[in-house]
């Protein structure tokens, strides 16, 4: 590589700077391809190091190096302590470099499989993908999952680099049978480039300088084919779209939508529509702090102001009115799961995509893939790093494109609702376009006016508790008093309800998880009716008790812990259950080999070891009476 060109000033290195283009790419595979060092090679022999940051990497090699008395390029981007400690990356490490042809942003992504989520990230924003090989390993699992996210993720343009070529001799036949491998593997993956290289990471051979030990292979060196491969992305030929991140409003005569164009162009006096209202209205100017533009593209972050008042929100998308994004409830979509707890359908989550987050279910699990073989196999559940096709139900309608069309639109990320963590990424397959052709028929007679003919507040009594802790008893009391003072009652109970409408279902977590659902749906129906609802479950995960509770209105779900030690519960063992679970008779028993999640905040808490059943129900029939559920 010829050496970095002189500059008579800052402001011509500047200058010489913004005319370059970037190309942002990752480098992926399994554990100990050699990625970081590969990364630390490029960034020492474009000699972008200062003479500090190659005294500490020498200091570095020789406590925590791994290559004898060489230098150890692995250690400039494995900048945490654990990955010095352990040798590994755990994190994305991002780097940026550049020669005389171009700027560089390089993601260095873990090739451990606890950490594929990390990989994920930073393909998500890369447009080339380095799969790194160790030329004695081949291919492997980890370097076959990492392919299949890639092209998941829309990446065209890959280099399969044939890694650590020095340990294997520099053979070529070693090289060629591991290119045909993957080139047999990643034969439908749609690649527009696809070019195998042999290289030595920790002797340079083949990174920057053609090697002598590879006479064999005529092409690119792997500075060669990036400083020179063209990606040019097509986010300006797609349709216009822009997710709106706020609304502008400085003063009373300026309103404008303020968000980043993320793919088309646009132009004042364009037509434009808000996608999810089907508002339409045209682009009256595009403003930004140095002054109004006569287009904006992909990319670009402006503020819109439009020629009507129309509403508009953050989280709606502004669109070309003649070539409109899809707008449904529910959609397929290809599933990355990265979370140790597993995929459950039917357990709310949140989804966010662009600008917008709204609760969402995966309510069915059409298939997962197997990396290897690509192989449909049927899955109930997903779990760490697995990838599925999955049907996706939103509790509102929104806008989104399918993700092969415009991808900016078409990805989303899946969030705990309880934790907070992303759990998931996922690519938008189609609509299912429910929300167009299932509307709500209108009711004349209302919640209320059943109530009131009635004489009560509707209401959902939940109870929840292990197996054994007397729920239903203490629900029995509560609607014999109900009964007795002549009010409309109804009880569900979670052996009952399982000889008819759950009878399909059985005592795996997804299965629970579904069966709350269902039951919770139920419970809405006879709320509805304006009846008071007794709910006995053990229903033992919080993220289905706050689904139930999120499907009620506000003062309709009233959660009732029926406290009791899992000894006091195990001691009574009315059914004989708690004997056969020790004993290996029941699998997936709560408090036994499953978990009980208890309330956190219940309305109400019962101590059944201390208390009465009869007591209990009081205790309730009292808290309703105060609070005007009985009229």
């Amino acid at each position: 590589m010829s050496a970095q060109p002189e500059f008579s000033s800052f402001s011509d290195y500047l200058a010489a700077q913004e005319g370059k283009s970037l190309l942002r790419f990752l480098t992926c595979g399994s554990v100990d391809d050699g990625k970081s060092t590969l990364i630390g090679r490029l960034l020492y022999d474009t000699k972008l190091l200062f003479e500090d940051q190659l005294a500490s990497l020498s200091a570095d090699s020789r406590k925590h190096g791994t290559v004898g008395d060489d230098l150890d390029f692995a250690l400039l981007v494995d900048g945490l302590a654990a990955e010095r400690e352990q040798g590994i990356t755990i994190d994305v490490a991002y780097r940026f470099f550049a020669t005389d042809k171009r700027k560089f942003i390089v993601a260095d992504t873990p090739g451990h499989e606890q950490y594929t989520r990390n990989m994920a990230t930073g393909a998500s924003n890369s447009d080339l993908a380095v799969i790194l090989v160790d030329a004695r390993q081949g291919i492997l699992t980890q370097t076959r999952r990492h392919s299949y996210i890639v092209k998941l993720l829309g990446l065209r343009h890959v280099v399969l680099a044939v890694n650590k070529i020095d340990l294997v001799g520099f053979s070529q036949a070693r090289f060629d049978e591991i290119v045909k491998t993957y080139a047999d593997f990643a034969a439908d993956f749609g690649f527009e480039t696809l070019v195998p290289i042999p290289l030595s990471a920790r002797f340079g051979d083949n990174v920057i300088e053609r090697s002598a030990h590879t006479p064999w292979y005529s092409g690119p060196t792997l500075l060669e084919h990036l400083e020179n491969v063209e990606v040019a992305s097509n986010a300006l030929a797609r349709p216009f779209r822009m997710p709106v991140q706020w609304v502008n409003r400085p003063n009373l005569d300026f309103r404008g939508f303020s968000g980043t164009v993320v793919s088309g162009l646009v132009r004042p006096g364009d037509a434009v529509v808000v996608a999810g209202s089907g508002a339409t209205s045209r682009i009256r100017s595009i403003v930004t702090k140095d002054g109004e533009l006569e287009e904006a593209g992909a990319g670009e972050a402006v503020t819109l102001t439009l020629t009507d008042e129309v509403d508009v929100s953050r989280g709606d998308v502004l669109a070309a009115a003649a070539d409109r994004p899809e707008v449904s409830d529910q959609f397929a979509a290809h599933l990355i799961w990265m979370h140790d707890e597993p995929l459950l359908p039917g357990r709310p989550y949140l989804i966010k995509m662009g600008t917008r987050s709204v609760g969402a279910q995966v309510t069915e699990i059409k298939h997962k893939v197997d990396v290897n073989t690509f192989q449909r196999l049927a899955a109930k559940t997903l779990s760490l790093n697995e990838v599925a096709v999955v049907n996706v139900a939103i509790h509102e309608a929104i806008a989104f494109d399918p993700f092969a069309e415009v991808p900016e639109t078409g990805a989303f990320i899946v969030i705990d609702r309880m934790s907070n963590l992303t759990v998931g990424a996922g690519m938008v397959d189609f609509g299912l376009r429910r929300a167009t052709n299932v509307h709500w028929q209108q009711i004349n007679v209302s919640k209320d006016s059943r109530a009131a003919m009635k004489g009560q507040r509707p209401v959902v009594l939940w109870f929840t508790g292990l197996s054994g802790a007397g729920k239903s008893t203490v629900a029995n009391f509560v609607e014999k008093k109900l009964n007795v003072e002549g009010r409309h009652t109804t009880m569900l109970d979670g052996d009952n309800v399982r000889h008819g409408l759950n009878r399909d279902l059985g005592f795996t977590e997804a299965d629970r998880v579904e069966n709350i659902r269902r039951v919770a749906e139920v419970s809405k129906l006879f709320l509805d009716a304006g009846l008071i609802t007794l709910v006995s479950f053990i229903s033992p995960f919080r993220a289905e008790r706050r689904m139930a509770r999120e499907l009620m209105g506000e003062g309709e779900f009233v959660e009732i812990f029926v406290d009791t030690p899992l000894a006091v519960a195990e001691s009574r063992d009315v059914k004989g259950l708690y004997k056969r679970a020790r004993a290996g008779q029941i699998k997936n028993f709560t408090g036994i080999d499953s978990p009980y999640e208890a309330p956190e905040h219940p309305e109400i808490r019962l101590d059944s070891g201390v208390s009465a059943p009869e007591d209990m129900a009081d205790q309730i029939v009292t808290y309703l009476r105060e609070r005007g559920y009985l009229g």
